[in-house]
């Protein structure tokens, strides 16, 4: 996997994340109150997926390519 493509996945799983965290906010205000906490716990991790994949394209040179071996 590319730096570039463990980037792009950092960024989907951001977008998620905060997707996740509007909703519990909103759930929290309204008549769901039931599914704000599960839904914040769900954007908390994926913040932390994100946040691995930012680390690992950090620690990642342009060049590098790690794909699995079979």
């Amino acid at each position: 996997m590319t730096r570039e493509q463990r980037l792009s996945m950092a960024d989907a799983a951001n977008t998620r994340a905060a997707t996740l965290a509007r909703d519990a906010e909103r759930a929290a205000r309204g008549d769901a109150r039931a599914i704000a906490v599960p839904l914040a716990a769900a954007g908390g991790l994926w913040a932390q997926v994100a946040s691995s994949h930012a680390a690992i394209a950090a620690a990642m040179t342009s060049t590098d390519d790690i794909t699995p071996e079979a």
